[in-house]
């Protein structure tokens, strides 16, 4: 058992506190205690196991434009509430029928996994709002394009992701992690500023969340300049590249005409075919619609300067702005993109790429997170890298895996299993994933181009006993897929695929993963989501309920459906006997913190698992305090001393 004394000045140090809000540091004549209790075995109970947000039912409704944003507040399609938590148990998918559940034993890691930030600059002349902006009620449109092309959380993506980090920061404080992941598509359509805005706010900079002529940047909350608070600096972070981050709006090729228009004053002209809208080759190329801007001087994101060119006396324009051009203008290999991440004040420089890398592998990396900890980190590049004229947006936005990453990719999985590496695969595009939450099915083909290679990937994966699983983003889902052993009598063959949704769409959620080594020495994996935190009248808190509120305005989320989209589960892993015999000894006991902050409320314990108190640490006699339900938990009368500890469940 580990524990300090401190006053509440000095604990005021150390930062904000989960679902804290905006705190101020205040001085108190009393003093508290600050008490770190182990808890053998216990994982981290946080985020949605505690409560989950979910959407408010609309039994009855009113259609509305999605254009009429200020109508998802007020008939209800933006209202949210608070529920129980949710938690999908364990699950044995990849076990023998007669495996019998081991207790936890020792934690081996603990890092989180942020995905599909889509950082997007709403002024661009070469974003595509107008889509998703003038649809009718209750269409999502040719796949899914008009809640891809348009949501009102897209005037806060960089607020959205400021109040993640200070989310991440807040649980480190009570459950440390080792590390963190960001899962591609960075960006929303491949710019510099982009890309610049999210490891900005990454690395604590400030930020001045507009492009061009800044217009609202006075008046308008979204359009404000605002210090980002920064990743703990003791929590190193990785990145992955994901399609968004080189293509123009993550499925077209950045042809000549793309740049320019990004860099340049003229508003977007594209051609928009009368069923398929602008998801057919070279639809950049043509002509015949513009596609609209963000007005950033409107408290809702108006879209203007769209719609039929013939409805334009003279060509719409914006301010120019040179940092809103094109990363990688050669997709064959990200290395202009790669060199970005050395540009950084947070650790470690580069974020895990290399420099000198070239071609298709060039954002291909592993690395070892733990020291102590036999595992190994391998980041797979399955974005597309090839440059073939008057392809699809399918050509361009699935997943790939040419023969030099497949090479690379079974070599540093031969590698981890010779060198008896425990494996984390972590990728953009999932692999063969089953449809969603609650349909099982997999097809393969629907998230790579070439359905045979994807099938290929699957049994290459099998080969490696000691792959744990393959995380990934780009659904902006939270779906968990087994890939039970082809061999029945190989059953640590088998490996676990888990999705991490995005911070731009509804659930608007990250992930948080610990990994166990059981009594038995097989593992568990504990995920799970956790909802930014928010005040309600902040951009971010806005963006939470416009967000949900889009995707029901497009029936993209039934009107009727009030499930959270949560995921949280404890996946168990069968170990081979030489990896069991190796991790014997090794991980370490799970504890907790509480931390004491001073709130617009008052005193506020902050805590995982349950709040218990003591007025003494000599002989002490800890009493539950059955009304800290959830974290945190005001003080209504501070004493002159008091003592806290989080107990395990």
């Amino acid at each position: 058992m580990l524990w300090a004394t401190m006053s509440v000045e000095q604990d005021m140090e150390r930062g904000g506190l989960l679902r804290s809000g905006v705190w101020q540091r205040v001085g108190f004549g009393c003093w508290l205690g600050l008490l770190a209790l182990q808890v053998d075995g216990a994982g981290v109970e946080v985020g949605t196991r505690q409560r989950t947000l979910v959407p408010v039912e609309l039994p009855t409704y009113t259609p509305i434009a999605p254009s009429n944003v200020a109508a998802y507040v007020e008939e209800g399609y933006a209202q949210w509430q608070w529920e129980g938590g949710t938690n999908h148990g364990v699950r044995l998918d990849l076990m023998p029928a007669d495996y019998v559940m081991a207790t936890r034993q020792a934690r081996l890691l603990s890092f989180f996994t942020i995905s599909d930030i889509h950082i997007t600059d709403k002024e661009s002349p070469a974003q595509v709002p107008y889509f998703g902006w003038s649809a009718p009620f209750g269409t999502q449109g040719p796949g899914g394009l008009n809640p891809s092309s348009y949501s009102p959380a897209m005037c806060a993506t960089t607020h959205l992701l400021d109040a993640t980090v200070q989310t991440i920061n807040a649980l480190h404080r009570l459950a440390p992690f080792h590390f963190g992941m960001a899962l591609g598509d960075f960006c929303n359509s491949g710019q510099y500023n982009e890309l610049r805005w999210f490891i900005d706010v990454m690395d604590g900079k400030t930020i001045v969340p507009s492009s061009g002529a800044h217009r609202g940047a006075d008046t308008i909350d979204y359009q404000k300049p605002f210090q980002a608070a920064g990743l703990d600096r003791a929590i190193p972070w990785y990145a992955v590249v994901g399609n968004h981050d080189q293509f123009w709006m993550g499925i077209g090729y950045p042809t000549a005409k793309v740049r320019q228009a990004l860099v340049g004053s003229n508003v977007l002209e594209i051609y928009s075919h009368p069923v398929a809208g602008p998801l057919v080759p070279n639809a950049s190329e043509g002509q015949g619609i513009y596609v609209g801007v963000v007005d950033g001087t409107t408290p809702y994101g108006d879209v203007i300067l769209w719609g039929p060119t013939n409805g334009f006396a003279a060509r719409p324009t914006v301010a120019a702005d040179q940092n809103r051009h094109i990363i990688t203008e050669d997709v064959t290999s990200p290395t202009d993109f790669i060199g970005e991440f050395f540009e950084t004040t947070s650790s470690p420089v580069g974020h895990g790429f290399h420099q000198d890398g070239t071609g298709s592998t060039a954002a291909c990396y592993s690395f070892e997170p733990s020291a102590n900890v036999p595992i190994r980190v391998i980041v797979l590049d399955n974005t597309c890298k090839e440059d073939t004229p008057g392809q699809s947006p399918t050509f361009y936005g699935a997943g790939w895996v040419d023969d030099a990453r497949y090479a690379w990719l079974t070599n540093e999985l031969q590698r981890g299993q010779s060198d008896e590496m425990l494996m984390i695969l972590a990728a953009h595009i999932p692999v063969c994933p089953q449809e969603s939450l609650t349909v099982t099915n997999k097809t393969a083909g629907k998230q790579f181009y070439d359905a045979a290679a994807e099938t290929n990937l699957v049994a290459t994966l099998h080969r490696y006993p000691n792959l744990l699983m393959l995380i990934a983003g780009h659904r902006h889902v939270n779906v968990v897929t087994p890939f039970p052993s082809p061999d029945p009598a190989r059953p640590e063959c088998g490996f676990w695929e888990v999705e991490t949704p995005s911070l731009r769409d509804f659930p608007i959620q990250f992930r948080s993963w610990e990994i166990f080594l059981n009594s038995d020495t097989n593992i568990s994996i504990v995920t799970t989501d956790v909802d930014p935190a928010t005040t309600p009248d902040s951009p971010a808190g806005k963006a939470v309920g416009l967000g949900l509120g889009a995707l029901r305005v497009y029936n993209s989320l039934e009107l009727t459906n009030t499930t959270s989209h949560a995921y949280n589960a404890e996946l168990v892993k069968q170990l081979t006997p030489a990896m069991q015999a190796k991790l014997a000894g090794c991980g370490e006991t799970q504890w907790r913190r509480v931390s004491v902050d001073s709130g617009a409320g008052g005193l506020e314990v902050s805590f995982l698992g349950r709040l218990q108190s003591a007025d003494s640490l000599s002989a002490p006699s800890w009493a539950e305090i059955p009304e800290a339900t959830n974290s945190p938990y005001r003080i209504e009368v501070p004493r002159t001393q008091q003592f806290f500890r989080a107990a395990g469940e």
